[in-house]
């Protein structure tokens, strides 16, 4: 089984996926870390020295070798991935399980004012304006996340309850 975490920056993909692997024995794989290893670079640095637009190519490049390769695993991805090339399509045509793991504007605001030295997009945000931010991009990719073939909504839920909820309907 292939299963595909999406959704906003501080969503919870990365949390969920590595409970929802340890739980089912499968291999998790971080699409941003995974990049990181195979450019020998940062996220930031990737993007400060190359340019997002390079970024994006070998988003795209990694995650169709991700989806290719064998085996089993859970794939967290980046909150933009979806949005870019044609990912989704690339997704939604491959045996994986996509699931867009949903979170409101204010739990993202809340969780992204504690995460901020970590999150290079709002990092430089004065905290009144990452609302805005938040809101305007989730609008933007909204038409792109809700693509997933299940849309797990994590509001008021604590991370063993969205791992189990997640197991449940994988099964």
């Amino acid at each position: 089984m292939k299963i595909i975490l999406l959704g906003y920056m501080a969503s919870g993909k990365s949390t969920i996926g590595k409970e929802v692997s340890k739980k089912l024995c499968m291999n998790f794989i971080d699409l941003d870390d995974y990049i990181s290893e195979q450019e020998k670079m940062s996220i930031s640095e990737i993007f400060k020295i190359k340019g997002e637009i390079y970024f994006r190519r070998i988003e795209n490049t990694y995650l169709q070798e991700i989806l290719n390769s064998k085996g089993n695993f859970v794939l967290s991805l980046g909150g933009g991935t979806p949005c870019y090339a044609n990912n989704m399509e690339l997704i939604n045509n491959s045996e994986a399980k996509s699931i867009y793991i949903k979170a409101s504007i204010s739990t993202l605001v809340t969780r992204l004012i504690k995460e901020k030295s970590k999150r290079p997009l709002v990092a430089s945000l004065e905290n009144e304006k990452i609302t805005e931010f938040v809101a305007k991009h989730l609008f933007e990719r909204r038409f792109f996340y809700e693509q997933a073939e299940i849309v797990m909504n994590t509001e008021d839920k604590s991370i063993e309850e969205i791992v189990k909820e997640t197991i449940i309907i994988l099964h």
